[in-house]
């Protein structure tokens, strides 16, 4: 009786039973009154609450689906009832833990619920199978209405349940036309109904057939009308019986059940045993702006993708010669909007007890999300596939300290096989030479502590003993929190080029101290004689030329302490000093190279400190020649000293160009220098703040900057006042 419900084709409605939608979703199906009491439960509600149908019947949800029943369901199930709407709600359940995606429809006794474990967005499937015991207590006790009528159709017979509903008396209608009967005397199509069906039974034939009929006291009835003939002993129709159940109960069901399966969130459709689709549900027609008269038939296949359509239908036709279920995948054009997603679609062949089948009855299950994971991990797969076969990073994969899988790439550079790995033999805390443990167990507190590690340099002993220097970073992996996957680089080559740099520079810078040491010697030796003779213009020339020669002599010895550094033999002689007295000596030196600047000190007084004065002189001397480079003539640069119990802290403040925030943690490395193209017209080979932080590092102290592009920097010093 529901709007889009099949009941033009009479043959498909006399065996049609709506109920059996509900036995056959793949979906949990429960309705119930408006006091929580459960009328009717599917098998798949059964299943999930592990009884059996019947021990489900007439009992309150909340009392016997203690898997199910959680505050969220309790509220979802009031305002369904409050609200007369139709939604969905989500939750996980108390007992195991699953995830469920629940549809709530109001009814006019309740409510019904549609539950769906969703852990991965099943497929749903088998939407329509045969139903039981639902139907039986439906059908109970609906043998009411009987007449007995001439070939003719003239009433011979009527029980009183008929004279009762159509407020007459026997003798008023006894031998009058049937089709005059005043349940329907004053409805022409009704009537139209009874003579073409009088007709049918005169000839033998059983027919079937519903009426809506009002009785005379105003109540709306519904009566499954069967008009067989009765057969003398010459097989010659002796007389008819009229059969009329009042099934108006099970037809308001059916026409509520018909709304509910417009509604649920799934396509749902059905057809004739030879594949001639005959209804769509509203979702469907919605979604693809059809009429249910233009999806009719095969109209539906207009709307799939080009790509897909023949595939579908062939695989729709090899299921309708063969009886078997119907499954394929394929994208829908959603009519609105223009746009394709995929679905699964799915066929059940309804067969009666003898095997014929009655219709098809089927769903299309949206699966776009799922199809669009299942690419975005068949694409991770492949990169990670990519990944592991690189030939150029080695990468492992270690519970604890054990490697239990690597790439080529790693067992290559390590000299292990993959029967080592197998019989996990190979154990990262054993390759670790002993002066790397210290900083190896570092990177793995960050790592369990950040669940990524930031790269760092060391060295792997190889199966034959021998070292690879390595470029290691790793991250934690989110299933298995004692997993985690290691990225190492090859480092050799890099290794063995800073080792040739470190040679060519340490090599260049002996060859060329000493005769540069000649070169200044005889400039100083001829300034003096040229002085001596009074030539003082030309003197002075050799006056200028000396400066150069120093800033040479300055360069080549910061090559050397780079080299000394990288080999570990930069030389250091401890004693006592005036820190306070050094600063002052070392500010002298630098306002007089540099006059165009205000270099104030600010004093703090006597105090000492155990260091290196030479090295700490050249820690001074180095911040304080960049303070004046990287500031513009006249400007001020400030030194000032805090003194605590333990430290003293050197802070050397500048109003120059400034540092990027990005860059300051870089500005101590090797041979780095800022990007910035106003300080490109500064020499300088980004050796000396390397040097800078390696004396103070040696010294038990630290460095730190504080920069703000235009507003200049400030380098603080800190060094323990007690070694």
């Amino acid at each position: 009786m529901g709007h889009d419900a099949p009941s033009a084709s009479p043959s498909l409605a006399a065996h049609f039973e709506p109920m059996s939608l509900l036995e056959t979703l793949s979906d949990a199906a429960i309705f119930l009154d408006a006091s929580g009491i459960i009328q009717y439960a599917n098998a798949k509600a059964a299943t999930l609450l592990g009884v059996e149908k019947q021990e489900l019947l007439g009992k309150i949800v909340w009392q016997c689906a203690p898997s199910l029943v959680t505050i969220t369901l309790y509220q979802a199930v009031h305002t369904a009832l409050y609200t007369q709407t139709s939604f969905q709600v989500e939750y996980r359940s108390p007992v195991t833990q699953a995830w469920l995606r629940i549809h709530l429809s109001r009814t006019s006794q309740g409510v019904a619920l549609f539950f769906a474990e969703d852990a991965n967005i099943q497929r749903r499937h088998d939407l329509f199978r045969q139903s039981t015991q639902w139907y039986q207590d439906l059908l109970e006790n609906l043998s009411e209405h009987v007449a007995l009528l001439t070939p003719e159709g003239l009433l011979l017979e009527v029980n009183p349940r008929s004279l009762t509903a159509a407020g007459v008396t026997r003798e008023e209608v006894i031998g009058k036309p049937f089709t005059q009967f005043p349940l329907w005397a004053s409805t022409p199509d009704i009537q139209e109904q009874w003579r073409v069906a009088i007709g049918q039974a005169r000839k033998g034939e059983d027919v079937h057939f519903e009426v809506e009929i009002c009785t005379h006291t105003g109540q709306d009835i519904v009566l499954a009308i069967t008009l067989t003939a009765h057969h003398d002993i010459n097989q010659q129709v002796e007389y008819l019986i009229c059969v009329g159940l009042d099934i108006t109960k099970r037809a308001y069901v059916e026409e509520e059940l018909w709304d509910l399966i417009d509604a649920i969130p799934h396509f749902v459709w059905i057809a004739q045993p030879d594949g001639t689709v005959i209804y769509n549900n509203r979702r469907l027609c919605e979604y693809t702006a059809m009429t249910p008269q233009q999806a009719q038939g095969d109209g539906w296949s207009t709307s799939l993708h080009p790509d897909d359509r023949q595939h579908a239908l062939d695989v729709w036709q090899a299921a309708i010669r063969t009886g078997t279920p119907y499954e394929v995948e394929h994208r829908i054009c959603n009519g609105n909007t223009g746009e394709y997603r995929w679905f699964l679609a799915r066929g059940m062949p309804l067969k009666a007890s003898q095997g014929t089948i009655l219709y098809w009855a089927g769903t299309c299950t949206d699966i776009d999300e799922q199809k669009r994971s299942e690419a975005a991990l068949r694409q991770s797969r492949e990169r990670v596939q990519t990944l592991m076969d690189s030939n150029i990073i080695g990468i492992i994969v270690a519970e604890d300290d054990i490697i239990v899988e690597a790439n080529d790439t790693f067992l290559r550079m390590t000299g292990y096989n993959r029967d080592d790995l197998r019989q996990r033999k190979i154990n990262w805390v054993q390759m670790t030479p002993p002066e790397y443990v210290t900083r190896t167990q570092q990177g793995h507190q960050e790592l369990a502590l950040h669940q990524r590690m930031t790269p760092y340099e060391k060295e792997y002993v190889g199966k034959d003993g021998s070292r690879v220097p390595v470029l290691v970073g790793g991250v934690m992996t989110r299933l298995n929190p004692h997993q985690a996957i290691y990225f190492a680089l090859d480092n050799s080559a890099r290794k063995e080029l800073e080792q040739r740099k470190d040679d060519f520079l340490n090599m260049a810078s002996h060859e060329l101290k000493t005769p540069l040491a000649v070169i200044k010697m005889r400039a100083q030796l001829a300034r003096r004689h040229l002085e001596k003779q009074g030539h003082l213009e030309v003197a002075a020339t050799l006056t200028k030329v000396e400066e150069p020669i120093r800033q040479i002599e300055r360069l080549i010895g910061d090559l050397l302490d780079v080299s000394k550094i990288q080999a570990g033999r930069l030389e250091y002689t401890y004693e006592s000093i005036d820190i306070n007295a050094l600063l002052h000596e070392t500010t002298e030196i630098i306002q007089q190279m540099n006059p165009g600047h205000a270099i104030v000190m600010h004093d703090a007084g006597p105090f000492a400190l155990v260091g290196d004065k030479n090295r700490l002189e050249q820690v001074f001397i180095n911040l304080l020649s960049n303070a004046t480079k990287y500031s513009p003539p006249g400007s001020t640069v400030e030194v000032a000293c805090d003194i605590s119990a333990e430290a003293v802290t050197v802070s050397i403040r500048d109003h120059g160009i400034g540092i990027p925030q990005e860059q300051c943690e870089k500005i101590f490395e090797r041979f780095y220098r800022v990007f910035d193209p106003r300080q490109r017209k500064v020499p300088g080979l980004g050796m000396g703040l390397y040097i800078v932080a390696e004396i103070v590092r040696q010294h038990g102290g630290t460095i730190a900057v504080e920069s703000e592009i235009g507003q200049g920097s400030t380098f603080r010093v800190t060094l323990p006042l007690h070694r």
